[in-house]
């Protein structure tokens, strides 16, 4: 079946998108423009003497020097901010994998963005949470004591995950919308775009399991901001903002949150000639 969407133009995609879209020139304002909210946030929290707390992702991960730079030029304190990452690779025993991995999140969050910040402004160890294959009720624990997410960052899959929220098209959207923090196996579809993106197409050598926020972690976000920068996420916003509700393209799911944010750059909004 056609669907009529993906072949939208700039007019039509934008004349009435069920997920409001942000159209920004190129990939650094997309990153810069993620980095600046989330220091503002801080700012705001930290001036109401406030916990700031945001789920976060390694994938889009270019805001990330952006967000060094401002907090370390500005001075803001992080002190009181919790990062709660979305994902993490595993082993085939369904373990983290070592951080020193090229693939791992954890190594990737302490080489770019926790030793880049000034010791004197970085958060402790204990606010930079990772979901655990061995205690996945923890991240729900964590979120419920410090009284919810105040921004939930991300990307948008090929099928339309968020974090590794794969589809599950037996499920409602209702159902998928209830799925909490816990361990799965990548599909394949995930596994080949991010063998491309990360191990130069190496298939073989990428996880196929992981450990990941769940679909009501980040839907009960106050707010959730997503970035589009690739080639074949034109696509993706096209059946983001105009496709079914359903757990068969879980970024759909975001039509019926209150305050949901897609930023794209102008090539993904822009089909070529």
């Amino acid at each position: 079946m056609r669907h009529d969407y993906y072949f939208y133009d700039r007019q039509e995609l934008l004349s009435a998108p069920k997920v409001p879209i942000e159209v920004l020139p190129d990939n650094a304002a997309v990153f810069r423009a993620i980095a600046w909210e989330m220091a503002d946030e801080i700012k705001r929290k930290n001036a109401l003497g406030e916990s700031t707390v945001f789920i976060c992702p390694v994938g889009p991960v270019g805001q990330y020097p952006y967000f060094v730079d401002i907090v370390n030029g500005e001075n803001i304190s992080l002190k009181n901010v919790w990062f709660l990452n979305m994902d993490e690779y595993l082993t085939d025993d369904k373990q983290w994998i070592d951080q020193s991995d090229k693939l791992s999140f954890r190594g990737f969050m302490e080489r770019a963005v926790y030793s880049k910040i000034r010791p004197e402004l970085v958060m402790p160890e204990s606010q930079r949470v990772f979901p655990d294959p061995n205690d996945p009720g923890y991240m729900d624990q964590v979120i419920e004591k410090l009284g919810g997410v105040d921004i939930c960052f991300g990307g948008i899959g090929i099928n339309g995950h968020l974090a590794f929220n794969e589809a599950q098209d037996g499920l409602t959207p209702e159902q998928f919308k209830q799925l909490h923090t816990r361990v799965l196996e990548i599909s394949p579809e995930t596994r080949t775009a991010n063998a491309i993106g990360d191990l130069n197409g190496a298939i073989d050598d990428m996880p196929r399991w992981c450990v990941t926020i769940g679909m009501n972690e980040i839907f009960n976000a106050r707010k959730v901001r997503l970035g589009v920068f690739r080639d074949w996420h034109r696509a993706v916003l096209r059946h983001a903002a105009y496709g079914e509700v359903s757990a068969h393209f879980p970024a759909t799911l975001m039509q019926t949150h209150p305050d949901a944010l897609i930023r794209a750059t102008r090539f993904v909004v822009d089909l070529p000639d």
